[in-house]
Protein backbone atom coordinates (compact mmCIF):
# COMPACT_ATOMS: atom_id res chain seq x y z
CA UNK A 1 0.00 0.00 0.00
CA UNK A 2 1.54 3.29 -1.10
CA UNK A 3 2.62 5.71 2.20
CA UNK A 4 -0.28 8.26 1.38
CA UNK A 5 -3.13 6.33 0.83
CA UNK A 6 -6.99 7.07 1.12
CA UNK A 7 -9.95 5.98 2.74
CA UNK A 8 -13.42 5.52 1.39
CA UNK A 9 -16.88 5.37 3.03
CA UNK A 10 -19.28 4.82 0.72
CA UNK A 11 -23.32 4.23 -0.15
CA UNK A 12 -25.10 2.16 -2.50
CA UNK A 13 -28.88 1.62 -3.52
CA UNK A 14 -30.79 0.83 -6.76
CA UNK A 15 -34.82 0.81 -7.16
CA UNK A 16 -36.67 -0.41 -10.08
CA UNK A 17 -38.53 2.79 -9.95
CA UNK A 18 -42.19 3.48 -10.72
CA UNK A 19 -43.45 2.36 -14.44
CA UNK A 20 -40.85 -0.09 -14.67
CA UNK A 21 -41.26 -3.61 -15.21
CA UNK A 22 -37.55 -5.15 -14.33
CA UNK A 23 -34.24 -3.23 -13.25
CA UNK A 24 -32.10 -2.99 -16.10
CA UNK A 25 -29.15 -1.16 -13.78
CA UNK A 26 -26.37 -2.60 -12.04
CA UNK A 27 -23.63 -1.46 -9.61
CA UNK A 28 -20.48 -2.30 -8.05
CA UNK A 29 -18.86 -1.17 -4.57
CA UNK A 30 -16.03 -1.90 -3.47
CA UNK A 31 -13.13 -0.52 -1.21
CA UNK A 32 -11.30 1.45 -4.42
CA UNK A 33 -13.95 0.94 -7.64
CA UNK A 34 -17.24 2.33 -8.14
CA UNK A 35 -19.33 1.71 -11.35
CA UNK A 36 -23.41 2.27 -12.45
CA UNK A 37 -23.92 0.34 -15.49
CA UNK A 38 -27.42 0.79 -17.24
CA UNK A 39 -28.54 -1.89 -19.32
CA UNK A 40 -30.72 -1.10 -22.62
CA UNK A 41 -32.30 -3.62 -24.95
CA UNK A 42 -35.86 -4.57 -24.33
CA UNK A 43 -37.18 -7.13 -22.20
CA UNK A 44 -34.31 -9.13 -20.11
CA UNK A 45 -31.65 -8.22 -22.55
CA UNK A 46 -30.62 -5.28 -20.82
CA UNK A 47 -30.49 -6.63 -17.29
CA UNK A 48 -28.27 -9.33 -19.03
CA UNK A 49 -25.97 -6.70 -20.17
CA UNK A 50 -25.50 -4.81 -17.17
CA UNK A 51 -25.17 -7.96 -14.79
CA UNK A 52 -22.00 -9.30 -17.25
CA UNK A 53 -20.40 -5.64 -17.05
CA UNK A 54 -20.60 -5.57 -13.46
CA UNK A 55 -19.75 -9.26 -13.10
CA UNK A 56 -16.52 -8.45 -15.03
CA UNK A 57 -15.88 -5.56 -13.37
CA UNK A 58 -15.82 -7.45 -10.11
CA UNK A 59 -14.30 -10.77 -11.21
CA UNK A 60 -10.90 -8.27 -11.92
CA UNK A 61 -10.97 -6.43 -8.74
CA UNK A 62 -10.66 -9.49 -7.48
CA UNK A 63 -7.87 -10.98 -9.32
CA UNK A 64 -6.11 -7.92 -8.71
CA UNK A 65 -6.26 -7.85 -4.86
CA UNK A 66 -8.50 -4.67 -4.79
CA UNK A 67 -5.98 -2.63 -6.56
CA UNK A 68 -6.21 -1.83 -10.51
CA UNK A 69 -4.12 0.66 -12.73
CA UNK A 70 -5.75 2.76 -15.55
CA UNK A 71 -4.59 -0.05 -18.23
CA UNK A 72 -6.49 -2.39 -16.28
CA UNK A 73 -9.40 -0.85 -15.98
CA UNK A 74 -9.27 -0.22 -19.55
CA UNK A 75 -8.78 -3.83 -20.58
CA UNK A 76 -11.44 -5.27 -17.96
CA UNK A 77 -13.70 -2.94 -20.23
CA UNK A 78 -12.92 -4.10 -23.64
CA UNK A 79 -13.19 -7.69 -21.61
CA UNK A 80 -17.13 -6.67 -20.56
CA UNK A 81 -17.87 -5.71 -23.94
CA UNK A 82 -16.86 -8.65 -25.31
CA UNK A 83 -18.52 -10.79 -22.71
CA UNK A 84 -21.51 -8.53 -23.28
CA UNK A 85 -21.87 -8.70 -27.24
CA UNK A 86 -21.61 -12.73 -26.38
CA UNK A 87 -24.30 -13.02 -23.60
CA UNK A 88 -26.84 -11.30 -25.40
CA UNK A 89 -26.17 -11.96 -28.97
CA UNK A 90 -25.52 -8.35 -29.65
CA UNK A 91 -29.17 -7.59 -28.66
CA UNK A 92 -28.36 -5.55 -26.05
CA UNK A 93 -26.15 -2.88 -24.32
CA UNK A 94 -24.96 -1.15 -21.37
CA UNK A 95 -23.38 2.56 -20.03
CA UNK A 96 -20.86 2.46 -17.84
CA UNK A 97 -19.48 5.27 -15.66
CA UNK A 98 -17.67 5.28 -12.64
CA UNK A 99 -14.53 5.37 -10.72
CA UNK A 100 -11.81 3.53 -9.43
CA UNK A 101 -8.89 4.78 -6.58
CA UNK A 102 -5.02 4.64 -8.31
CA UNK A 103 -2.33 6.03 -7.39
CA UNK A 104 0.42 7.64 -9.19
CA UNK A 105 3.86 8.53 -6.87
CA UNK A 106 2.43 6.96 -4.20
CA UNK A 107 -0.58 9.88 -4.73
CA UNK A 108 -4.24 8.85 -4.53
CA UNK A 109 -5.99 9.56 -7.83
CA UNK A 110 -9.71 9.30 -8.86
CA UNK A 111 -9.81 7.53 -12.52
CA UNK A 112 -13.15 7.90 -13.53
CA UNK A 113 -14.04 6.50 -16.78
CA UNK A 114 -17.54 6.42 -18.67
CA UNK A 115 -19.42 5.19 -21.78
CA UNK A 116 -23.04 6.35 -22.35
CA UNK A 117 -24.98 8.67 -20.69
CA UNK A 118 -25.16 7.55 -17.17
CA UNK A 119 -23.23 10.20 -14.85
CA UNK A 120 -20.20 10.60 -12.20
CA UNK A 121 -20.51 14.04 -10.46
CA UNK A 122 -17.86 15.20 -7.66
CA UNK A 123 -18.71 16.95 -5.03
CA UNK A 124 -15.74 19.43 -3.49
CA UNK A 125 -15.50 22.57 -1.65
CA UNK A 126 -19.16 23.03 -1.81
CA UNK A 127 -19.61 22.67 -6.03
CA UNK A 128 -21.04 20.05 -7.61
CA UNK A 129 -19.54 19.58 -10.94
CA UNK A 130 -19.90 16.70 -13.90
CA UNK A 131 -16.93 14.87 -14.31
CA UNK A 132 -18.68 12.61 -16.64
CA UNK A 133 -19.48 13.82 -20.51
CA UNK A 134 -22.88 12.09 -21.79
CA UNK A 135 -22.31 10.10 -25.34
CA UNK A 136 -25.54 11.16 -26.07
CA UNK A 137 -27.25 12.87 -29.37
CA UNK A 138 -28.54 15.80 -27.07
CA UNK A 139 -24.90 16.04 -26.07
CA UNK A 140 -23.70 16.56 -29.38
CA UNK A 141 -26.34 19.06 -30.31
CA UNK A 142 -25.38 21.19 -27.04
CA UNK A 143 -22.02 21.13 -28.62
CA UNK A 144 -22.84 21.86 -31.86
CA UNK A 145 -25.15 25.02 -30.40
CA UNK A 146 -28.06 23.78 -31.93
CA UNK A 147 -29.86 23.71 -28.65
CA UNK A 148 -29.51 24.55 -24.84
CA UNK A 149 -28.56 22.67 -21.92
CA UNK A 150 -32.26 23.82 -21.08
CA UNK A 151 -33.76 22.54 -24.14
CA UNK A 152 -31.55 19.16 -23.81
CA UNK A 153 -33.90 18.16 -20.74
CA UNK A 154 -36.99 17.65 -22.52
CA UNK A 155 -35.57 16.97 -26.20
CA UNK A 156 -37.40 13.47 -27.99
CA UNK A 157 -34.04 12.46 -28.77
CA UNK A 158 -32.84 12.97 -25.20
CA UNK A 159 -32.16 9.19 -24.69
CA UNK A 160 -30.85 8.22 -27.58
CA UNK A 161 -26.80 7.21 -26.73
CA UNK A 162 -23.80 7.12 -29.07
CA UNK A 163 -21.24 4.81 -27.24
CA UNK A 164 -22.75 1.59 -25.47
CA UNK A 165 -20.59 -1.21 -23.82
CA UNK A 166 -21.85 -4.74 -26.01
CA UNK A 167 -23.93 -3.15 -28.71
CA UNK A 168 -22.96 -0.35 -31.79
CA UNK A 169 -19.91 0.15 -33.74
CA UNK A 170 -18.57 2.84 -30.78
CA UNK A 171 -17.70 1.48 -27.40
CA UNK A 172 -14.45 3.47 -26.50
CA UNK A 173 -14.70 5.17 -23.25
CA UNK A 174 -13.53 8.44 -22.13
CA UNK A 175 -10.98 8.67 -18.75
CA UNK A 176 -10.21 11.67 -16.34
CA UNK A 177 -7.39 11.89 -13.91
CA UNK A 178 -8.40 13.77 -10.82
CA UNK A 179 -5.83 14.38 -7.59
CA UNK A 180 -8.48 13.16 -4.47
CA UNK A 181 -8.65 15.80 -2.12
CA UNK A 182 -10.23 15.02 1.38
CA UNK A 183 -13.83 15.66 1.78
CA UNK A 184 -14.36 14.75 -2.28
CA UNK A 185 -17.45 13.17 -2.11
CA UNK A 186 -18.39 11.02 -5.91
CA UNK A 187 -21.61 10.58 -7.07
CA UNK A 188 -22.41 8.17 -9.81
CA UNK A 189 -25.61 7.74 -11.13
CA UNK A 190 -27.98 6.18 -13.66
CA UNK A 191 -29.95 8.38 -16.03
CA UNK A 192 -32.80 7.39 -14.09
CA UNK A 193 -31.62 9.88 -11.20
CA UNK A 194 -30.14 12.72 -13.24
CA UNK A 195 -33.06 12.42 -15.33
CA UNK A 196 -35.61 13.40 -12.87
CA UNK A 197 -33.57 15.99 -10.89
CA UNK A 198 -32.16 19.03 -11.60
CA UNK A 199 -28.58 19.16 -10.69
CA UNK A 200 -29.11 22.16 -7.97
CA UNK A 201 -31.28 19.77 -6.77
CA UNK A 202 -29.00 16.50 -7.01
CA UNK A 203 -26.24 19.46 -5.52
CA UNK A 204 -28.42 20.02 -2.71
CA UNK A 205 -29.03 16.59 -1.01
CA UNK A 206 -25.52 15.36 -1.38
CA UNK A 207 -24.69 18.36 0.43
CA UNK A 208 -27.24 18.10 2.97
CA UNK A 209 -26.58 14.58 4.00
CA UNK A 210 -23.58 13.44 5.38
CA UNK A 211 -23.53 9.96 5.97
CA UNK A 212 -23.40 8.84 2.46
CA UNK A 213 -25.61 6.02 2.91
CA UNK A 214 -28.28 8.45 3.77
CA UNK A 215 -27.24 10.64 0.88
CA UNK A 216 -28.43 7.66 -1.89
CA UNK A 217 -31.32 7.16 0.10
CA UNK A 218 -32.53 10.95 0.06
CA UNK A 219 -31.68 11.04 -3.75
CA UNK A 220 -33.62 7.99 -4.58
CA UNK A 221 -36.41 8.73 -2.78
CA UNK A 222 -36.23 12.65 -4.45
CA UNK A 223 -36.17 10.78 -7.60
CA UNK A 224 -39.22 8.68 -7.06
CA UNK A 225 -41.18 11.74 -5.63
CA UNK A 226 -40.50 13.09 -9.10
CA UNK A 227 -41.75 10.31 -10.86
CA UNK A 228 -39.25 7.43 -11.26
CA UNK A 229 -39.62 6.82 -14.73
CA UNK A 230 -36.63 4.52 -14.97
CA UNK A 231 -34.28 2.61 -12.77
CA UNK A 232 -32.48 4.83 -10.37
CA UNK A 233 -29.24 3.62 -9.28
CA UNK A 234 -26.50 5.57 -7.22
CA UNK A 235 -23.02 5.38 -5.43
CA UNK A 236 -21.43 7.93 -3.26
CA UNK A 237 -17.75 7.69 -2.58
CA UNK A 238 -16.80 9.58 0.24
CA UNK A 239 -12.53 10.68 0.62
CA UNK A 240 -12.40 10.50 3.91
CA UNK A 241 -8.49 11.09 4.54
CA UNK A 242 -6.68 11.91 1.18
CA UNK A 243 -2.82 13.40 0.32
CA UNK A 244 -0.98 13.49 3.77
CA UNK A 245 0.26 17.09 2.92
CA UNK A 246 -2.95 18.50 1.75
CA UNK A 247 -4.29 21.40 3.98
CA UNK A 248 -7.60 21.80 2.29
CA UNK A 249 -10.11 21.62 5.10
CA UNK A 250 -12.98 19.03 4.67
CA UNK A 251 -15.91 21.53 3.73
CA UNK A 252 -18.30 18.79 4.50
CA UNK A 253 -19.91 17.64 8.23
CA UNK A 254 -18.70 13.91 8.36
CA UNK A 255 -20.32 11.05 10.74
CA UNK A 256 -18.64 9.32 13.81
CA UNK A 257 -15.70 6.45 13.61
CA UNK A 258 -18.50 4.30 13.35
CA UNK A 259 -20.11 5.25 10.47
CA UNK A 260 -17.28 5.37 8.57
CA UNK A 261 -16.80 1.65 8.84
CA UNK A 262 -16.95 0.24 5.32
CA UNK A 263 -17.63 -3.21 4.14
CA UNK A 264 -14.22 -5.27 3.11
CA UNK A 265 -16.55 -6.74 0.32
CA UNK A 266 -17.18 -5.49 -3.18
CA UNK A 267 -21.33 -4.79 -3.31
CA UNK A 268 -22.36 -5.72 -7.35
CA UNK A 269 -26.46 -6.87 -8.18
CA UNK A 270 -28.59 -6.40 -11.07
CA UNK A 271 -31.65 -5.27 -11.24
CA UNK A 272 -34.24 -5.62 -8.47
CA UNK A 273 -36.62 -3.32 -6.03
CA UNK A 274 -35.07 -0.73 -3.92
CA UNK A 275 -31.48 -2.52 -2.48
CA UNK A 276 -29.08 -1.37 -0.29
CA UNK A 277 -25.47 -2.28 0.85
CA UNK A 278 -24.52 -5.95 0.16
CA UNK A 279 -27.62 -6.95 -1.53
CA UNK A 280 -27.08 -4.61 -4.21
CA UNK A 281 -29.58 -5.29 -7.09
Amino acid sequence: MPETSVDINRGQATDRGLRRELNEDAFLSTETLFAVADGMGGHEAGEVASRVCVETLSEGYRQAGGQLNAEQIQNLMREADNAIRVAASERAGTTLTGAAVVYQEDQPYWLVFNVGDSRTYRLAGGELEQISVDHSEVQLMMDRGEITAGEAVWHPRRHVITRALGTGDDSRADFWLLPIQHGDRLLICSDGLSGELRDEDIKDIATRFADPQTAVDELIQAALRTGGRDNITVVVADAVRGHVDDDLADTMPRPGAAEDAVETEPVAAPGGDTTTGEEKS
